[in-house]
């Protein structure tokens, strides 16, 4: 069975409360809860992770291909803008990555503009609330089935 590695970054355990009016009121939970449920359609094992430290991340990705991984869907949430570690990792591994955003991050203040992972990733995703999450899975999905 396909098994897929979903990567929540920085301060999304605070969803549903912090900055509605930028992420909405959708909890992390309920996003793990639409992931399974869109997981379970397709027949795909997943995995969710979310952690505020980079270092966290870093060490989650990395075991990735160890932990049987086919591939990431990854929200770096701040550190989009700033990691070199997290866009390192994801080359690193070499699985096919995925990364999300619920906001519109081109839309948003300039410095959010630039993505650091992004050139590492198969593709992005943004602006789309909770579905940019379901997006970028059924992305991985489709990679991980060509």
């Amino acid at each position: 069975m396909t098994k897929i590695l979903v990567i929540h970054g920085p301060n999304l355990n605070l969803l549903g409360a912090r900055e509605t009016s930028v992420y909405g009121t959708v909890t992390l939970d309920e996003i793990n809860r639409l992931l399974e449920k869109t997981a379970k359609e397709y027949s795909v094992e997943l995995a969710t992770f979310q952690s505020n430290h980079e270092g966290d991340i870093v060490d989650t990705i990395g075991r990735s291909v160890k932990d049987g991984f086919s591939a990431i869907v990854i929200n770096p949430a701040a550190y989009t803008h700033t990691s070199v570690a997290i866009r390192d990792a994801i080359s690193a591994v070499k699985l096919p990555t995925v990364e999300v955003h619920l906001s519109n991050i081109y839309a948003r203040e300039e410095f959010r503009h630039q993505s650091m992972s992004a050139p590492a990733c198969a593709g992005q995703v943004s602006g789309f609330g909770p579905y940019s999450y379901v997006l970028g899975l059924l992305a991985a999905i489709d990679i991980v089935n060509q």
